[in-house]
């Protein structure tokens, strides 16, 4: 499921190629991506409205459009769910089997594709409304994050995934962050120290920034397709490296850790997969884990 570097980088790519654009007609294929919009209240929105801007919010696209002889603004929220992709491609391209919705832009298409069906693309913000803090923002403060930690009992790695503790961080960046702090998944959310607490929040800025500097963990791939790119496909020129293998210890079970030469475990925590090393992330007697980062 793409996570925050992911959809940064979509909300960088897609905002140049949309900023002025004005939608002439709205196709939607698939009423259940709208939820709880209607089809027609959907339409009657969108029909004329021009894009001024997108920005991201946690893992959510945000859309700002201006209707059609109309001064009030909108927002048009966007969730790529577990196999969402968002992106322009020629008028003259055929769309995709599972295009949900398609936006025509004039010489372009916006298409919004969803194999499985589980993301959004919707007039209604209350998912936005119950998010955290935003990781990357200066509202991401040690002092709240521990407030907010020490009113939890949860294993620390599954209380990262709650998104309104702070909004974006998902299953691969709570497993690196969480090695990158050498703290164990498996330690209770409110047992985590004053010092802990700073050196994970760290870690969690770390571990996002340096993917999307990095491109995402599934670059993007200009070249592989006639348009505009598609949303982690392939690998595009200029992008560093493939950033899942830079990935320390998610979805490396069985591998020797790059630290200690410890082989990564896996367990499962609330139906998903955590990675980590046993050695550098170990519960001690005390209770503490081995608190040390891992900066290289």
């Amino acid at each position: 499921m793409p996570e925050l570097p992911e959809v940064e980088v979509l909300v960088r790519h897609l905002r140049p190629l949309i900023r002025g654009k004005t939608i002439r007609e709205v196709t939607v294929r698939r009423e259940k991506v709208l939820s709880p919009t209607s089809v027609g209240e959907f339409k009657r929105n969108l029909r004329g409205a021009k894009f001024l801007a997108l920005t991201r919010r946690g893992k959510y696209l945000l859309f700002r459009l201006r209707p059609k002889n109309r001064r009030r603004e909108i927002t048009l929220l966007g969730h790529l769910g577990m196999t969402g992709r968002m992106f322009l491609a020629r008028k003259n391209e055929p769309w995709p089997k599972h295009a949900a919705v398609v936006l025509d832009l004039g010489a372009k298409n916006f298409i919004y594709e969803d194999t499985r069906y589980f993301g959004r693309f919707t007039l209604d913000l209350a998912s936005v409304n119950k998010l955290g803090p935003e990781p990357l923002g200066e509202e991401f403060s040690v002092a709240d994050f521990g407030r907010q930690l020490k009113k939890s009992r949860q294993p620390i790695k599954v209380k990262l995934l709650d998104q309104s503790l702070v909004a974006g961080v998902g299953n691969i960046y709570a497993s690196e962050a969480l090695f990158r702090a050498g703290i164990s998944p498996r330690r209770a959310a409110n047992k985590l120290t004053n010092a802990q607490t700073g050196e994970l929040q760290g870690a969690i800025f770390e571990v996002l920034t340096e993917a999307i500097d990095c491109g995402s963990t599934l670059p993007l791939n200009f070249s592989a397709v006639k348009s505009d790119g598609l949303f982690y496909f392939g690998h595009a020129a200029g992008v560093p490296d493939f950033y899942s293998e830079r990935l320390r210890v998610y979805d490396r079970a069985g591998q020797p850790c790059i630290h200690c030469a410890s082989r990564i475990k896996r367990i499962v925590q609330a139906a998903r997969s955590t990675f980590f090393c046993p050695r550098c992330q170990k519960i001690c007697r005390n209770g503490l884990t081995n608190a040390r980062r891992f900066v290289e």
